[in-house]
């Protein structure tokens, strides 16, 4: 499918005639699916598609080359706006159990970091952060692909290479500004060394989708981890908050999102000093308040389903208390997929990097993230509504959609298919097409 125009152009601005390969990529980015993950940059390479922050604040693909209808097809195929998968069929086990809401797991456990310090620093109980040391230190990676604070844009994040424990831990703490992990991972990949990917879940399901294609991927890629989650901020968002902090975004040279506690301060860094707020101040009281981009609000696969592990926070009730979260250490909960993800966490556990509290269940993980389940029951009937305004419908698998859909009353799933067409008819699943790109963009 290659999707329709924006809304706000009028039938004599609109093309005629079939799309070009500049429209078809376009159209992914224009019915607001691109996740900014970079790897249509890595497909089609730097000379031809380039991803960085265009008029609308994301970072967005930019076709700076010659782009043709093959270079496109293959990102369509690679694309997590246009196609998420949940795990091969091959990394499914016998004894692997399948929940209708959280899918494929060999073992849930509550968890932490071992190390205090890793623990307080990272993102709830500094599991993920940890685990990349750990298979840095014992060897079974020569490095990590993740994620840290941006240098450039201070509320972003970019995409980091980790050889050392200082690597991690230079990049700890939750991304929730654009982020492009992937965005020149076929240079990691032409390295030749093994490494683990540490990125969001529609980042492992884009990775997963480039395996099948390239078989570097299973050569190479050892381990598949991810947090569960619940969407990033919209740029504008995060502007919005600033100015309700007081603080002119022109002048942020740091954002910490959280950490150092569990959720720990959201801390703004500018030259004159510090301004702290609460977590809930950023995201709000309730899910409700939340500002997401339209792709995380049809997200069907929130809690990393192609990974070998995937970590969550343990709010019962989906959210933190300004009181509970005071003095929180941070506890991971933490879905095992694969049998190398539970070789990786009883390793850990045995070598002393985890703290290993519990075994869990799929009931509590839905305690902990009830906005998950309403939204995974939720998005085969948004898929519907978005079909019904001839938009792009990511082409999905194993993810259970249509039996999930299928256990709500037929009342809600109605009102999910219509409360998605008037979204779309208010422009709420729209973005501007991308800029062209600047000179010094291509000189970059």
């Amino acid at each position: 499918m290659t999707g329709r125009p924006p809304r706000d152009e009028t039938e004599a601005d609109r093309p005629t005639g079939p799309p070009t390969p500049v429209d078809r990529l376009y159209a992914i980015v224009e019915q607001g699916l691109c996740t900014g993950c970079g790897i249509c940059q890595s497909v089609a390479g730097p000379e031809v598609v380039r991803v960085h922050k265009v008029a609308n604040g994301y970072e967005r693909p930019v076709v700076v080359g010659d782009l043709d209808h093959s270079t496109v097809d293959r990102i369509y195929e690679v694309c997590p706006g246009t196609r998420i998968e949940g795990l091969p069929d091959r990394l499914v086990e016998g004894s692997t159990h399948i929940d209708p809401v959280w899918g494929p797991w060999r073992r849930i456990v509550r968890a932490w970091a071992a190390d205090p310090v890793v623990r307080h620093e990272g993102s709830t109980g500094g599991v993920l952060t940890a685990l990349a040391i750990y298979l840095l230190e014992s060897g079974r990676v020569d490095l990590v692909l993740h994620a840290r604070p941006s240098t450039t844009e201070p509320t972003f994040g970019e995409r980091h290479m980790s050889f050392t424990r200082a690597d991690v831990m230079a990049g700890v703490g939750a991304r929730y500004g654009p982020t492009a992990p992937l965005v020149d991972v076929g240079e990691v990949l032409e390295m030749g060394l093994p490494f683990a990917f540490i990125g969001k879940p529609c980042d492992v399901a884009a990775l997963r989708n480039l395996g099948r294609h390239d078989p570097r991927v299973d050569q190479l890629v050892r381990y598949m981890l991810t947090p569960v989650c619940g969407g990033y901020m919209p740029p504008a968002a995060t502007t919005a908050f600033l100015g309700r902090m007081g603080v002119d975004p022109s002048e942020v040279t740091g954002l910490r999102y959280r950490g150092r506690g569990c959720p720990g301060p959201t801390r703004i860094e500018t030259a004159d000093g510090s301004t702290e707020a609460h977590y809930l101040d950023f995201w709000g009281e309730d899910e409700s308040m939340w500002m997401l981009p339209w792709r995380c609000k049809v997200c069907p696969d929130g809690i990393g389903e192609a990974a070998d592990l995937a970590a969550a926070d343990t709010w019962p009730g989906g959210s933190p208390t300004r009181e509970e979260s005071a003095d929180d250490p941070g506890t991971n909960a933490v879905v095992v997929r694969t049998a190398a993800g539970l070789e990786l966490l009883e390793a850990a556990e045995r070598d002393g990097a985890l703290v290993v509290e519990r075994d869990a269940t799929p009931e509590e993980m839905s305690d902990y993230q009830p906005h998950q389940v309403r939204k995974k029951q939720a998005v085969a009937s948004r898929y519907l509504g978005m079909l019904d305004e001839g938009l792009i419908v990511p082409v999905t698998a194993r993810l259970r959609l249509d039996e999930l859909a299928a256990a709500m009353p037929a009342e809600e799933q109605a009102r999910q298919r219509e409360g998605t067409r008037v979204r779309i008819g208010q422009g709420k699943a729209t973005e501007p097409r991308p800029e062209a790109a600047r000179p010094e963009v291509q000189g970059e």
